[in-house]
């Protein structure tokens, strides 16, 4: 009769370490956004997310941003059919979007003020944080449209041809900053779902 209410109660306590578990998961904070943690430098991207020169077919004119959520990619549109191409993170499901924007604004090591909704989600989130390596807005940001929407730098590289964001596009400290560069406040920008055809 002890070994089976022995028997009983490691039963009856496993069942509760297992619906314990789900919950406790459940608890863990988003890992998509990490405040105070500093980019690795050193971290190598697979290739396909590497910056790369690229043939590619559109009738949007040079220098024009296309992204497409669906491959995790950036296009910077060049002359003779080629493009630039940066490996991206992208909206987790249900934060994807698409349209025609402009760039309205762009900042060097920008602050961040998360938006409510994505504190409400995130509670752990700081209200402000200063710009800086262990901003999770990284490097660089590029403001897009009237939105809340940036293509913006991160301290996480190995988010990179994820889904994690809650609609902003990522890309490694060093990409954001080349493209940076090479692009201008007005800039047109096409975010699409599907690939072009």
């Amino acid at each position: 009769m002890t070994d089976f209410r022995r028997l009983t109660g490691m039963f009856v306590a496993a069942i509760g370490l297992m619906l314990a578990a789900p919950h406790a998961y459940a608890q863990q904070p988003d890992r998509g956004d990490e405040p105070g943690l500093v980019a690795d430098d050193a971290y190598e991207l697979d290739p396909e997310w590497q910056k790369q020169v690229v043939y590619f077919r559109t009738t949007e004119a040079p220098g024009t941003l296309i992204i497409s959520t669906a491959e995790r990619h950036l296009y910077l549109v060049q002359p003779g059919g080629r493009a630039i191409r940066y490996g991206i993170g992208v909206g987790r499901d249900g934060f994807q979007w698409q349209g025609l924007v402009n760039i309205t604004n762009k900042k060097e090591w920008p602050d961040w003020t998360p938006p409510p909704e994505m504190i409400q989600r995130q509670p752990y989130l700081p209200r402000f944080m200063a710009g800086g390596p262990g901003n999770p807005l990284g490097a660089r940001a590029m403001y897009l449209g009237t939105t809340v929407y940036r293509i913006h730098g991160t301290n996480r590289p190995d988010t990179i041809g994820t889904k994690v964001s809650s609609g902003c596009f990522r890309l490694v400290n060093r990409d954001v900053a080349d493209l940076y560069d090479r692009v201008p406040v007005g800039t047109k920008v096409v975010i699409r779902q599907k690939p072009e055809l």
